[in-house]
């Protein structure tokens, strides 16, 4: 695969694509200074091909981490053209210095995490999230509170102002969204018109306050999209916790919050729908998982 562009614009929505084929990263590793000494570089196996014609080293290589390949196969070129593309201000330190490669190799695990049109956190971060949330609770016991998000009636904004304008309405709700949470909350864009929430440690007692919030953030502030023209726009909302010392799965989670959303719509859009209870009954096969390693499973 040859990932030089021939002087071809890449278009931002590419680009973190782009990144992880041509430059070898994977959102998976979400912090890029943790990765240790920066001999090896993890890839995927289209970043392989497009590194098979680094020269043979000179001297054998050590031993690396399975599926990486050699910093030096890493295209400086192509990935500063890639964080140019997508408005990067630049990176700080002397170029090929290794505190130059490190912030280079941070601005491309950012830049294949987020979402090309709103800058929130593109589907793999958010599932990623999800999963350490999911960790934590099981861990800890503390409570956490998944949101999901859709812009009513978002296919009527499109039809009638254009594709441009509803961007601009994508645009307008995740700032909305970004300004109303905490900074340890994770804001996602997990589909056209629909975002989803990841609230650590937010207590039963505040779920339905946080979520009303929200909600009429998006609400009272009309979007423009065009010189004179603006068009309102609300959100339904749909929320569960996660069980407390409970491991469930992402995908239990994610369900139980569309349930809810779900609801919301159904009930007329534009309100907040929550599970009634922090600890929802626990399902069939959150029980597997509870007793699945435990010496108690015969009581299961």
């Amino acid at each position: 695969m040859d990932c030089r562009t021939s002087g071809r614009p890449i278009l931002p929505a590419h680009a973190a694509r782009l990144a992880t084929r041509c430059t070898g990263f994977d959102a998976q590793f979400a912090a890029p200074s943790a990765l240790g000494p920066l001999d090896w570089l993890p890839t995927t196996p289209a970043a392989r091909a497009a590194a098979s014609d680094v020269d043979p080293p000179a001297r054998p290589e050590p031993p690396h981490p399975p599926g990486a390949v050699p910093l030096r196969a890493l295209k400086p070129d192509v990935a500063l053209q890639l964080l140019q593309q997508s408005g990067h201000p630049g990176l700080p330190g002397e170029p090929m210095s290794d505190a130059w490669l490190q912030a280079l190799v941070d601005a491309l695990v950012d830049l294949s995490s987020r979402d090309a049109l709103t800058g929130l956190a593109n589907r793999r971060s958010f599932e990623l999230a999800l999963a350490r949330e999911i960790d934590r609770v099981a861990r800890s016991g503390e409570p956490a509170l998944l949101l999901t998000l859709d812009i009513d009636h978002f296919k009527k904004v499109n039809d009638t102002h254009g594709h441009a304008a509803g961007d601009v309405v994508i645009q307008a709700v995740a700032r909305a969204l970004a300004e109303t949470v905490r900074p340890m909350d994770l804001v996602a864009r997990v589909g056209g018109e629909e975002f989803s929430i990841v609230l650590p440690n937010c207590p039963a007692a505040f779920g339905t306050q946080v979520a009303e919030r929200i909600r009429q953030r998006v609400a009272r502030a009309p979007v423009a999209i065009a010189p004179g023209e603006s068009v309102s726009v609300t959100v339904s909302v749909g929320g569960a916790f996660a069980p407390q010392w409970v491991r469930t799965t992402a995908r239990i989670w994610m369900d139980r919050a569309d349930l809810q959303l779900y609801r919301a719509k159904s009930e007329g859009r534009n309100r907040c729908c929550l599970e009634p209870t922090a600890v929802p009954l626990v399902s069939a096969e959150e029980k597997g998982l509870l007793f699945a390693s435990s010496s108690f499973q015969d009581f299961a």
